[in-house]
């Protein structure tokens, strides 16, 4: 019995991977993030990151389950999944930064500088990710970039006159597709190939990374003090300030090193 069930299981997720490759592939890269920050908390003791990343895992399962038993398709999954990488990505940008900052005796870089090179590393992940779906789709043959049907266009490629003109089209209802031998295939509407989707996927993507952004900005900016204009400014850090760091690093590992010795 347990077996069959495995085996039900398993034809389900080649389903699910047949039916929407993409969606898979993003799910499972965002998941293989969420593992590394887990196994990350875990070696470095911090039981508040393990417990929000096995949360992360949960919630990941929650739409696959509530389709598989419900019977029901929750429409935006991909978008969803889109929004949650740009949060995500924004959040490792950022702690790479943070750590690489508090770590580093020679400079100190303001809350705003650290904000925006992760803002900026997030939306680097959000277009090498459309580089690859482009890849697949072009040499492989794959529909990574959803296609979508559309009743206007504007283009100046369609001026008969090679001018440079702005022609638009609207209330397009049919598109008929002749290939060379002969063949004809008619749609509603016209279809954008992939533009849209990806468009939407950045701006997703933008939207994701901008909340953590400002998130993680609140979050440095609680104990500094200057404007905007300052916050761009990399400043050396001073002898006093990185040893009153060290020293406050040392205490923190030694309160960890009591608790685990009491707990042994």
């Amino acid at each position: 019995m347990a077996r069959g069930k495995l085996r039900a299981f398993v034809q389900r997720l080649k389903d699910r991977i047949a039916f929407n490759r993409r969606t898979f592939i993003l799910y499972s890269v965002l998941r293989a993030l969420v593992l590394l920050t887990l196994i990350r908390c875990i070696m470095t003791q911090r039981w508040e990151g393990v417990a929000i990343s096995v949360l992360v895992l949960v919630l990941f399962l929650v739409p696959s389950i509530l389709e598989d038993k419900a019977r029901i398709e929750i429409p935006g999954w991909d978008t969803v999944l889109h929004t949650l990488n740009g949060f995500l990505c924004a959040a490792i940008g950022f702690s790479l930064v943070d750590l690489l900052n508090r770590s580093s005796k020679d400079i100190n870089l303001s809350p705003l500088y650290v904000t925006i090179v992760a803002f900026c590393f997030s939306m680097t992940i959000g277009v090498l990710w459309e580089f690859v779906e482009f890849g697949f789709d072009t040499f492989l043959g794959m529909d990574m970039q959803k296609d979508t049907f559309v009743t206007s266009i504007s283009s100046v490629a369609l001026d008969p006159a090679n001018a440079g003109n702005r022609i638009q089209i609207h209330d397009i209802v049919t598109t008929v597709i002749t290939t060379a031998a002969g063949d004809t295939t008619t749609i509603n509407g016209y279809l954008d190939i992939g533009l849209i989707d990806t468009m939407k996927d950045l701006l997703v993507n933008f939207a994701g990374a901008l909340v953590f952004s400002v998130i993680g900005y609140r979050h440095l900016k609680r104990n500094e003090s200057g404007n905007w204009a300052e916050g761009l400014h990399v400043r050396p850090v001073p002898a006093e300030q990185y040893q009153e760091n060290e020293l406050r690093l040392d205490e923190m590992e030694a309160k960890r090193e009591d608790k685990k010795r009491q707990r042994e």
